[in-house]
């Protein structure tokens, strides 16, 4: 075998494995416990395509995010406060892991936060104004998936920003992030972090998927071609932001599955959660009105039965 053969064997298994993982997540939306375990107890199905690992994947996968819903609910019991900071390069996989942290919990305990570009006002106001009313009050978790930042990244690189506003910025964030701390909020930041070669291609994949092409924006593309730019501003980010009340944690996210359960992993360790008792759960039963008679809908209100 030659080794262009080679090279566009390797190549075309790796568009499958990201094809089967976009599969995946699909997959996962759907399961739940029983039909995951009728999936996996599935002993004959192909051993060599890679399935081993992903039965291992959905079966952490499922058990991490029932810890994490013991987490919620110690949250809620304790009134914990929790901001968890998600930043990294464009198609890292931070909206990914923050899919699968959310997917099984309460939207009112759990909230995803992912501003969009400052308004005139707000480019007026103090640079942390706008990420402060989303924090959370006692029993809440806040998930930042990009957060204060975009200062000291794309801000930056983009010329968005002067280098005397990032200076203070970087003078400004650790005292920042201190007084979050002593206000009683646990406080997380991941880095996520692809190498030159995978980033490539998650845009490649991207390109050429209709149903994901939503996201690539312009900036996207333009961040790509200023990958050297971007590696200096997150070096230096990483050097004067990283403080013992508020350390950066890095996640080696070149392969997907891998980062999330890393990540969630992580997560739950930095947290001194316990699973709280709930009352047993009693259905009541129904009340029935004999005068009751339930008036029927008329047929040209119903969604059409297409499928």
């Amino acid at each position: 075998m030659t080794d262009e053969q080679d090279k566009s064997d390797a190549a075309r298994a790796r568009i499958e494995a990201e094809i089967a993982d976009s599969f995946d997540e699909e997959l996962e939306m759907e399961m739940d416990d029983s039909r995951l375990e009728r999936l996996l107890d599935e002993k004959d199905r192909d051993r060599e395509a890679g399935l081993l690992d992903r039965q291992f994947y959905f079966k952490e996968l499922f058990r991490l995010q029932h810890e994490l819903i013991k987490l919620q609910d110690w949250v809620v019991n304790t009134k914990a406060k929790v901001v968890v900071v998600f930043e990294g390069r464009d198609a890292a996989g931070k909206g990914g892991v923050i899919k699968r942290i959310t997917q099984r919990l309460n939207p009112r305990v759990v909230r995803v936060v992912a501003l969009t570009t400052p308004s005139e006002r707000e480019r007026s106001q103090w640079y942390f104004q706008r990420y402060v009313p989303h924090f959370p009050a006692g029993g809440e978790i806040v998930l930042f998936d990009r957060s204060w930042y975009n200062r000291a990244g794309v801000e930056r690189v983009m010329g968005f920003c002067t280098e005397d506003d990032v200076e203070d910025f970087f003078r400004t964030v650790p005292e920042f992030e201190k007084m979050i701390v002593r206000s009683g909020v646990k406080l997380i930041k991941y880095w996520f972090s692809i190498s030159d070669d995978e980033q490539h291609f998650r845009f490649q994949m991207r390109i050429h998927d209709p149903i994901k092409q939503w996201k690539l924006s312009p900036m996207d593309l333009e961040s790509r071609r200023r990958w050297e730019d971007y590696t200096k501003a997150k070096e230096a980010m990483l050097e004067r932001t990283h403080i013992p009340e508020a350390p950066w944690w890095v996640v080696h996210a070149d392969d997907k599955k891998r980062a999330r359960l890393n990540c969630i992993h992580h997560l739950l360790n930095q947290i001194p959660y316990q699973e709280v008792p709930r009352p047993p759960v009693v259905l009541p039963q129904r009340v029935h009105h004999p005068d009751y008679h339930r008036v029927p809908v008329p047929d040209e209100m119903y969604v059409p039965s297409i499928y």
